[in-house]
């Protein structure tokens, strides 16, 4: 068994992957930029919450592509791990928000943050 994967394997490990050069780097640094603007944006203009909520996951996804390109391009995988790390958070976030988004709606008939304003401390 070990003698057929033993080919398999020194094949893997042969073709590390090339270095991903800074112009390839810069493409995904910009589109990342572009999410997290476009994301800050909306969340900062607008009042639905579930449009507010939609653009907080659009800047996850936005730090979540800068961390993979740095990490492709230093040849690290802990970007990649941590990127992993942040998406069964933010999951786990996705479902308690919108939960809430329900919950509020079901008791004030509106998705307006302007609604809520009063649970200021």
């Amino acid at each position: 068994m070990l003698e057929v994967l033993a080919p398999v394997q020194l094949l893997a490990q042969s073709a590390f992957p090339q270095a991903m050069g800074e112009g390839v780097l810069a493409h995904y640094l910009f589109v990342s930029v572009a999410m997290f603007t476009l994301g800050l944006v909306g969340f900062l203009t607008r009042r639905n919450l579930i449009i507010m909520f939609l653009c907080t996951e659009m800047m996850f996804q936005a730090a979540g592509i800068a961390l993979i390109a740095f990490s492709r391009f230093h040849l690290n995988y802990d970007g990649q791990t941590f990127v992993i790390f942040v998406l069964t958070v933010a999951a786990a976030e996705a479902a308690l928000a919108l939960a809430l988004v329900v919950f509020l709606f079901r008791k004030r008939d509106s998705l307006s943050a302007e609604a809520w304003t009063e649970l200021k401390g």
